[in-house]
């Protein structure tokens, strides 16, 4: 029998269910992709990265950043962060993910409770079972559910802090958190609020600051902003107190154990970051189309999200699967967004607005839609 019998048997049961996936190239119109303003391939970026290597920006760091891999770049660029969105202190990690294994791993101790919210990202859920403390679910985007659990959790005996884990706007529904309604809960609880604000960064909130930007100042939020998705980079800032910061630096594995990100994309992100400051046309064009397609969805009988983040529910593997393969026949690009991503029965094709495609093609993939849609009916 084969070393590898499990691992073939595994793939095999994967590919029998219609879920084994595979690498491809990116092909038609982007309506899949989270680069929102459209600058991942855009000439401002080729022309800040060509920049930064002129100046002898080098393009790998070398080592850890708690060894010989803390360039300048990043206490530049996390100086930048920290004041555009208005944060005590950040500390940039090379992805949102190691950002979030960071956080949970390491900030929570061990008689604390962290309640996170039903649709928290994987990442966050990982990190949390790595750390030290008790972690409980509530219910989505429901304050008085994360109450009752906070309650009970504390008339069970728990006495240690509680860590409320919420996304500023979820990237499989495209809908909004109730920020202020809990930041206020975690004020009245003496609790710490953490906000993932990775796709909100850079287009929702006063001047793309996130939704959470007006509790920025306090000791008890922390929030995430990836820099891989509207800021077309790659990584992430944990934007918090100094001294949480300070703990993730001193205690977070995947920051101490990991080598330090590019320096020469460090300082492109810098630009980038300097140039939303103050430019916010490309926002503005976003916010727009997001609008439009809004009015258009509820024309066609979609719920509109509210955001660039369109759910249109095919319940099924095959059928989402085969309204997937369909799209991207007249050449668009909407995924397939299955189970264990999304509950099974809610699978969907998942429309990702960005300015990349032309007013057209977004005409074109809403009346592809609308046609799928009347033949399902």
């Amino acid at each position: 029998m084969s070393v590898l019998s499990a691992h073939h048997g595994l793939l095999d049961s994967l590919g029998q269910r219609g879920r084994l996936r595979g690498l491809a190239p990116a092909a038609g119109v982007d309506f899949a992709s989270n680069d929102y303003l459209g600058l991942a391939g855009s000439a401002p970026l080729r022309d800040l990265a060509a920049a930064a290597l002129a100046s002898g920006v080098p393009t790998g760091s070398g080592a850890a950043r708690l060894l010989r891999g803390n360039h300048e770049a990043f206490a530049a660029l996390e100086a930048e962060a920290a004041k555009f969105f208005g944060a005590p202190a950040a500390l940039y990690f090379g992805s949102g993910f190691a950002a979030n294994l960071a956080i949970f791993s390491s900030l929570p101790q061990a008689r604390d409770l962290v309640l996170h919210d039903a649709l928290l990202h994987a990442s966050s859920l990982d990190g949390m079972r790595l750390g030290k403390a008790q972690s409980r679910a509530f219910a989505h985007n429901d304050p008085q559910s994360l109450r009752d659990e906070l309650r009970g959790w504390r008339s069970e005996g728990g006495v240690g802090r509680v860590w409320i884990a919420v996304e500023s706007l979820y990237s499989m529904d495209g809908d909004f958190a109730p920020v202020d309604a809990l930041a206020a809960l975690a004020e009245e609880e003496d609790a710490f609020l953490i906000v993932d604000e990775a796709h909100a960064t850079g287009i929702w909130g006063p001047g793309g600051r996130g939704l959470a930007a007006r509790h920025a100042g306090s000791e008890r939020t922390l929030r995430l902003h990836g820099c891989g998705k509207a800021l077309g980079v790659q990584g992430a800032f944990v934007c918090a107190a100094p001294a949480l910061v300070s703990v993730l630096l001193n205690r977070a594995r995947s920051f101490i154990y990991s080598t330090a990100p590019s320096p020469l994309l460090a300082e492109v992100l810098r630009g980038v970051i300097a140039h939303l400051a103050q430019d916010g046309s490309r926002r503005e064009a976003l916010l727009a189309r997001v609008a439009h397609v809004a009015a258009r969805a509820k024309a066609i009988g979609l719920c509109p999200s509210g955001s660039q983040i369109q759910p249109v529910i095919i319940p099924g593997d095959a059928a989402c699967l085969a309204a997937s393969a369909r799209l991207a026949a007249a050449g668009l690009d909407i995924r397939a967004i299955r189970a264990p991503t999304v509950p099974k029965g809610a699978e969907r094709l998942r429309l990702s607005l960005t300015l990349n495609p032309s007013d057209a093609e977004v005409e074109a993939a809403l009346d592809a839609i609308a046609a799928l849609m009347e033949e399902s009916a």
